[in-house]
C-alpha cells in the first residue's frame, strides 16, 4: 500500500533573485537601444560589462562636488587641447561599457565628439564623486577604467573629504593609489605632465555643522 502525501507549492523568493543566464548587450546594442528612444523619462542607465545598470540619483553634497570639480578642472585644463564633460558617456567596446563618469577630461573639443563618443584612448582623467557610492566608484576604477587604460582616475570622496587618485593603468587596475587629505592639493596630469594644482578642500561641499551632521537640525 502506497501512501501520497501533499505539501504546499513553494512560491520562489523572488527579490534579489535573477534568473540565468543573462544576455549581455554589446556596446553597439545598446548605443542602438538608446537611439530608438527606448529609455525616456526618468530612466537614467548606463552600459557596464554589458548589463544595464541604473545610475543614482545624485544628493546636495555629491552634486555639489561635482559641480566644484568641474570649475576647479576648467581652470587648469589647457584650452583647446582638451575639454571638460559631466556624465556623458565614454565608448570601452573591450569591456562592453559605456559608463558616464560624473567628469572626464577628453581630448580636443566638444564638437570632434559630434559622430562618435570619447573612447578611452581620448580620456585623459575620469572623476567619480563618491557619497554612498564609494565601494562600487573603486569598482570601477578597479575592474573598468584602469584595464581600459585610462591613465588616471580620481574619486572624490565628500564623506571622508579626501580625494582617491589612481595611476599606472594595466589590465589588473591601477598599480598606484594616492590618497590625497583636505589640507594638500591634486595634481591634474594630461599626456604624463602636470598642467596645473587642485585643492583637495575647492572639490568639497561646505562642512556640515555638527547638529545637522548628527541629525539634530532644530
Amino acid at each position: 500500500m502506497s501512501a501520497i502525501t501533499t505539501s504546499k507549492p513553494q512560491t520562489p523568493a523572488l527579490t534579489g533573485w535573477i534568473p540565468s543566464p543573462l544576455y549581455r548587450m554589446t556596446v553597439e546594442e545598446y548605443e542602438a537601444l538608446v537611439a530608438s528612444g527606448a529609455f525616456k523619462g526618468r530612466n537614467r542607465f548606463h552600459l557596464i560589462n554589458g548589463c544595464l545598470v541604473e545610475k543614482m540619483t545624485q544628493n546636495p553634497p555629491h552634486r555639489v562636488a561635482d559641480e566644484l570639480c568641474g570649475a576647479e578642472l576648467a581652470r587648469v585644463v589647457p584650452a583647446g587641447r582638451y575639454h571638460v564633460s559631466a556624465a556623458k558617456p565614454i565608448r570601452l567596446p573591450g569591456r562592453a561599457s559605456e559608463p558616464e563618469p560624473d567628469r572626464c577630461v577628453v581630448r580636443g573639443a566638444i564638437v570632434d565628439y559630434a559622430e562618435r563618443h570619447p573612447g578611452a584612448a581620448d580620456v585623459a582623467l575620469v572623476v567619480e564623486v563618491a557619497d554612498s557610492s564609494l565601494a562600487d566608484d573603486r569598482d570601477y576604477a578597479a575592474l573598468l577604467y584602469g584595464p581600459a587604460g585610462i591613465p588616471v582616475c580620481w574619486i572624490v570622496d565628500v564623506n571622508s573629504r579626501q580625494v582617491e587618485v589612481y595611476t599606472q593603468p594595466g589590465p589588473g587596475g591601477y598599480a598606484t593609489t594616492e590618497v590625497l587629505a583636505e589640507g594638500q592639493s591634486v595634481p591634474v596630469v594630461i599626456d604624463g605632465s602636470e598642467v596645473g594644482r587642485v585643492a583637495v578642500a575647492d572639490l568639497l561641499p561646505p562642512r556640515r555643522p555638527v547638529a545637522a551632521a548628527n541629525g539634530n537640525e532644530a
